[in-house]
């Protein structure tokens, strides 16, 4: 990496005004990314997208769908701001985040203050004028939890985790609220795969990093559990209750039983990769667990709309 860092330093003193003009456009983009968390406000966005598809019914409004899209990405994007504003002391303690554009000394904090407030500002703006109130709101909670509650609670407790959860499983009961107008059961069924799944993601990341969750001062299970045992329990027992919650649509009939069986098939995986992870407690089940987690939820949320009546 260090090698990396000296030839690129190298390479722009051999380039012209033009190339360097655009090597410097090309950095601000890629810090904006990282800024934005470009791969999890994309997350965001999918999940949002699938609950305003699930909650819609009668022909498409284009405008609305296009309204809540951009609203939530500018929310999401708007959160992620304000978080590595406050974290930016803590994110340079830890090689995962030192490298993001405020530890790293690439942008002024002051900068992304105003990136993230007028993000969000936009993104509720317009939530409340195009789709509905409520969406709005909710929107509103999402980054309230994330930014403002959840960020210093992480070296508070290690209930930290629980609560992060909430901000990441809001965004399809957003899409729903968008299409509906109101919130019910198919909402919440959302919501809660998106909170069920998140923990198992998150309990195999932070086993991975959890020397440098400790570094940082934040509060983890995994910080205090090198062995792994309760860090593999958890994961298992969060690993069978999302699987119990994403049978819930064919159950009660939101989906047909092709649903039903593709659930329980990606559930099983999730269950027996968590199982592994309890049995083995080393860096290889733990990284399989998580990849495992990525691929489950395009898959579980694709067969959810594919087999959705």
């Amino acid at each position: 990496m260090y090698d990396d860092d000296l030839f690129h330093h190298q390479s722009l003193h051999r380039m012209n005004g033009s190339d360097s003009i655009t090597v410097k456009q090309a950095g601000l983009l890629s810090d904006l990314s990282e800024l934005f968390k470009a791969r999890l406000s994309f997350l965001v966005l999918l999940t949002t997208l699938v609950g305003f598809l699930l909650g819609w019914h009668g022909p498409m409004d284009y405008t609305v769908l296009a309204a809540t899209l951009l609203g939530t990405a500018l929310s999401a994007c708007g959160a992620s701001a304000l978080n590595q504003w406050l974290e930016r002391d803590l994110d340079g303690l830890m090689r995962r985040t030192a490298d993001r554009p405020l530890p790293a000394g690439r942008m002024h904090p002051s900068d992304a203050l105003l990136f993230g407030l007028l993000c969000c500002g936009a993104g509720i703006a317009l939530l409340a004028l195009l789709v509905n109130p409520l969406t709005a709101i909710l929107s509103f909670l999402t980054i309230v939890i994330y930014a403002v509650i959840y960020t210093p609670m992480k070296r508070v407790s290690e209930l930290n985790t629980l609560l992060g959860a909430v901000p990441g499983a809001l965004p399809p009961l957003l899409g729903w609220t968008a299409a509906t107008g109101h919130l019910d059961v198919g909402g919440w069924i959302l919501f809660l795969i998106l909170w069920f799944w998140q923990m198992p993601h998150f309990l195999a990341i932070a086993w991975l990093y959890r020397d440098q969750y400790a570094a940082a001062g934040f509060k983890m299970i995994s910080t205090r559990d090198p062995e792994g045992w309760a860090t593999g329990w958890q994961a298992l027992i969060y690993s069978t209750a999302l699987t119990a919650i994403t049978l819930l649509p064919g159950l009660l009939g939101f989906a047909s039983p092709y649903y039903f069986f593709a659930a329980l098939a990606l559930g099983a995986a999730m269950v027996f990769l968590s199982a592994d992870f309890l049995r083995l407690r080393n860096p290889s089940a733990a990284r399989r667990l998580f990849f495992a987690s990525i691929i489950y939820l395009p898959l579980l949320l694709g067969a959810l709309i594919a087999f959705s009546r």
